[in-house]
Formats: C-alpha cells, structure tokens, sequence
C-alpha cells in the first residue's frame, strides 16, 4: 500500500463496512456475509485493473493508483488477525475455569459426536474425490470446522449468547478449536514433509504443551491478573487488557498454534476476574471494528474467477456437510438437554464454516509441490475459498430464519420421534 494512498484505502475499508452494516440492517440479515462480499468487490482481483484517477479524471492520486484494495496490505493483513483475536477472545469471556472443567463431560460427547459425524464425512467425501489419504485429511479439516469467528459474532448480534442454546454451540466450538490446534500443526507437517507423520510429532508436542501451559495459567494466574487489571482508568484498563492478550496470542502464532486458540484461553482466564464486565463493555467496539475487517479481509483474498472450476465440488460438499452439521448439532443440543426446538436451533447455528478453513486451504497452498501435487493444492485453495463464502452466507441465514425454520421443522420431528404420521 503506498504512503500517499494509505489513508484513503483504510477509509474506503471503513465506509465500505458502515455502508453495508446499514444495508443488512435494513435487510434483517447479519452483516458478516455483506462484509465478505463486499471485499470480494473492492478486492484487487475484481477491481485491480481500474485506473482510480484516470476512472473519474482528478489528478489527486498519483497516476496508476488503483481503485482495489490490498488484502495482502500490512494493515489490513493484521487488522484481520486482530479481529480473530478479539473475537476469541470474548469467546473465552463466555467460558471461565470452573464452568468449563463443569462442563467438560457435556463438552467431550458433544464434540465428539460432532468429530465423528463431520470430520468422518470429510474423509469419506475426500477420498471419493482425491483417491488420497493427505487431500483427504485437509477437505476433512475443511468441511469439520466451524466458524468460531463467524458463529460468535451471529450469537452476540442475534441475541443468543444469553440463551440455552448458547452453551452446547459454544461449548462444541470450544471442543472443535482445541482439535484444530492440534490438527494445524500435524496437516502442516504432513503437507511440507511429504506426507511423514513421524515428522509432525515433535511440532505437536510443542502445541500440546503450549496449550498446556495456557490451561495451567488460567487455573493459577487469576490473582495476578486482578492485580494488573486493578485501575480507575478506563484507558489503562483497555491497554492493560491488549497489552496481555496480543503478545500472548502472537507468541502462539510464532509457534505454531493458533492464535485464536490462544485469545480463547486469555479470555478464559479474564473471565474468572471481578473486571470481566467492565472488559466486555470497554472492548465490545474494539472488537467490532477488528471483526470488520477481519470479514473483509476473507472478501479482499477470495478470487471470484476461482469458482467456475469448482462449482460442482463446492456443490456436493455443501449438500452432503450442511445435512451433517444439522444433525451433530441437533444431537449434541439433546446431550446438553435441550429441548427439540433449542436443538434444532443449536443445529442451525453450527452450519457455518470460515476462517479455519481458510487456513487449512493455505496449508494445502503450502504443500504445492511437496506433499501435494500442485493442481491438487490449488483445486482445494479454490474448493474452500468457494465453500466458505457459501456457508458462511448460509449458515448466518439459517440462523436469522431459524423461527421460521423451526416453527415448520419441530413439529414435524416431533411427529417423527412419537412414531406417528404427520396430519399431511
């Protein structure tokens, strides 16, 4: 991004996300599918090519400046990792110690059901795709992992994050982002190694004993955060909060571990602090406009001419993993003790996959030519660029519609689990 036009493309950024935050707003529907195509519009692979001064004839801009934006752009790039942050972050918020070691046993079986369901399906479909175990084993990560980013910023602008049907969904998320720490590191040694497992093993002891290293501290460090978070400055008490989360969630990253992963624990361990409410209510906007960018981050490095060669793939595995998510989310709202229509949502609200998958796709990147035949590599670049952009606009519509959905759907399931005939 050039000096002289820095300013004006973070401008743009930011009123390009204002103005389609009142388009949703108008429209009903959640605004993180507006951010991801609106970045897809200002992005260097659609607009790229026009001329800005030359466009609207001013000699404002230096000659050559381009209309797009740069995803790959210093700012934008970490704006974006801010919001995966942050959004993770108030995740953990949600999740203190002691809730969660109460509900590790609900956790375990609902994750675990959700494990088997989705991530079985991915292989099975990968394989029926690719003939191979490693393409496989990435389109399974891909298809499993829902939007922990997305998802958390549906349940907060919908109103759920109160409800009952909160705790199995956050609660599932938790579980599947515990397993793509791990899964990161093992499909990214796979991918660079040439496919040798053996490899991987060392770089996942490093993760697990990160990981472990977070838990001990958000069962130990609660005493020491009190004292750092002490202060009647809502400025200190901000900085004080960032200044312990980022370098935190950066050190994970220069690891190997996820820094969502991280964020999630930091924020786990400021929720067993007296400042827990004051820190949501301070950090809300901070969040909300790394979020943004974040969204239209996806947007900025998705190329649309991607999808034609993909369409059909993208097309089955939306049919054959939308079903699977309903049904593991549906089940794992009945392990929680949910009632049919709280299930049903809990299903709806796990459709939705997103950055995770993103990632993974820049493993597959990654391996080109190394454990992964190039073409192999970009067709699941393309695959999961494609997908997430599908179901990231599905699974936020599911939950907007979820009423209406479940207001035909329950009874019916209702009927179906008596044994008994529907009156039609």
């Amino acid at each position: 991004m050039a000096a002289e036009t820095a300013l004006i493309d973070v401008g743009v950024l930011f009123g390009a996300a204002a103005a389609v935050g009142v388009l949703a707003t108008r429209l009903g529907q959640s605004v993180i599918p507006f951010y991801i195509l609106v970045g897809m519009l200002l992005g260097t692979h659609v607009l790229g090519g026009i001329d800005f001064p030359a466009l609207v004839g001013l000699d404002v801009l230096p000659h050559g400046a381009a209309l797009a934006l740069d995803g790959e752009s210093e700012f934008v790039y970490l704006g974006a990792e801010l919001g995966i942050v942050m959004l993770l972050f108030f995740l953990g918020l949600e999740f203190n110690v002691e809730r969660l070691l109460a509900s590790r046993d609900l956790i375990g079986k609902a994750g675990a059901v959700d494990l088997l369901i989705n991530f079985g399906a991915g292989l099975a479909l990968g394989y029926l795709l690719f003939g191979a175990f490693l393409p496989a084993f990435l389109l399974a990560g891909i298809v499993y992992i829902s939007s922990s980013a997305i998802i958390t910023k549906s349940l907060i602008d919908l109103g759920w994050i109160a409800n009952d049907e909160a705790d199995p969904m956050l609660g599932t998320l938790v579980f599947e982002d515990l397993f793509i720490a791990v899964y990161l590191v093992v499909a990214t040694a796979l991918a660079l190694g040439g496919g040798d497992v053996g490899a991987a093993v060392g770089e996942v002891a490093v993760a697990v004993a990160f990981i472990a290293v977070l838990l001990a501290g958000v069962h130990y460090a609660t005493p020491v955060l009190e004292r750092a978070l002490d202060t009647d400055s809502h400025e200190f008490l901000v900085l004080r909060a960032l200044g312990i989360t980022v370098p935190i969630a950066g050190a994970a990253l220069a690891i190997g571990v996820s820094e969502a992963v991280a964020a999630f624990f930091v924020g786990m361990a400021f929720a067993s602090t007296d400042h827990v409410t004051e820190i949501e209510r301070l950090l809300e906007p901070v969040r909300d406009v790394f979020a943004a960018v974040f969204f239209l981050w996806i947007g900025l490095a998705t190329d649309p001419a991607l999808f034609p060669g993909v369409a059909g793939l993208v097309a089955v595995a939306v049919l054959a993993t939308t079903p699977t998510k309903l049904v593991s989310g549906y089940l794992g709202g009945r392990i929680y003790g949910l009632d049919e229509r709280r299930s049903v949502r809990v299903g709806l609200g796990m459709v939705t996959r997103g950055e995770f998958s993103l990632i993974i796709a820049s493993v597959a990147i990654a391996g080109a030519g190394s454990g992964l035949a190039s073409d192999t590599a970009n067709a699941i670049n393309a695959f999961a660029v494609g997908y997430v952009l599908v179901m990231s606009v599905l699974g936020t519509t599911l939950m907007g519609y979820a009423g209406r959905i479940e207001e035909r759907v329950v009874p019916r399931l209702s009927e179906g689990l008596r044994g008994t005939p529907t009156d039609d």
